[in-house]
């Protein structure tokens, strides 16, 4: 399910997956003065491909590799249309569906694409855009910003305001500074590509920021008190999703604490040096 609109002069593409009827997760596609943010899901293709043909795109910008982002990159490359994203991403961009299988079957088997670096600017028909590299979420992540409009586009870097359930591969201690970095940016409209528009969003990042480093500070001081990780995790984190079995433990509430540990220890290990 498919619905467009438009804010501030973003037009929103807004991706539903339906479970029992009921809507379980959003992606989101952005289009501005013919630049296309992030792609959708090659599950959804048919519906995000008629929907890019009622616009002139001039070029593709990927917040990140992730499938449920550059699901319907191949289409663009198809059409002769450039895609850029970080240089982390490029392999993973020519690689054909290079994800698990419980992965493949929510967001589908993405086609491999070929893929441009990104540079720290891009230049739109009438706009100019700030690359800004935000690693946590996945290493080749970055935010996009444009400083004549105000405005900024966070990729999988908020999503929402309470992190529950983390990837192994994310480091919330790296999500913290990236949020740091671009709240020290002059903005205020935030578009999400899982939540979408938010008119306040640089208030909706102070938010998160201050959870993560609350939630930091709670699990560093039961680990100094000797706490065991499996022990934090209980305490903090008492519920069980189904994505953690789904998942073979890829995704795991357990993952956010080990994160926090480790990327404190490592700051502990620099600050000693």
């Amino acid at each position: 399910m498919l619905k467009s609109y438009k804010h501030e002069g973003v037009i929103c593409a807004e991706g539903n997956l339906l479970k029992n009827s009921k809507i379980s997760r959003k992606i989101f596609s952005f289009i501005i003065d013919g630049l296309v943010i992030d792609t959708g899901p090659y599950s959804m293709s048919s519906a995000f491909t008629q929907f890019y043909q009622s616009y002139f795109v001039d070029q593709v910008v990927l917040t990140h590799s992730h499938e449920d982002h550059s699901g319907n990159a191949s289409w663009f490359a198809k059409q002769q249309i450039p895609i850029f994203c970080h240089r982390l991403g490029i392999e993973i961009c020519s690689e054909e569906a290079p994800y698990p299988l419980y992965r493949q079957k929510t967001w589908g088997a993405r086609k491999a694409f070929p893929a441009y670096p990104l540079s720290q600017k891009v230049s739109s028909r009438q706009l100019d855009w700030e690359v800004i590299e935000t690693p946590g979420h996945a290493d080749d992540h970055v935010a996009l910003f444009c400083r004549n409009k105000g405005i900024m586009f966070t990729g999988d870097l908020y999503v929402q305001p309470h992190t529950k359930i983390a990837m192994d591969t994310e480091s919330i201690p790296e999500i913290m500074q990236s949020i740091k970095k671009l709240l020290t940016y002059d903005f205020e409209a935030m578009f999400c590509s899982h939540s979408g528009y938010f008119p306040h969003g640089k208030e909706q990042l102070q938010a998160k920021l201050n959870y993560l480093e609350d939630l930091s500070g709670e699990i560093m001081q039961l680990y100094l008190e000797g706490k065991s990780v499996l022990e934090i995790q209980q305490l903090l984190f008492p519920k069980h999703y189904q994505m953690i079995a789904l998942s073979n433990g890829e995704w795991d509430t357990l993952h956010i604490v080990t994160s926090i540990i480790n990327g404190n220890q490592e700051k502990f290990k620099k600050s000693s040096v």
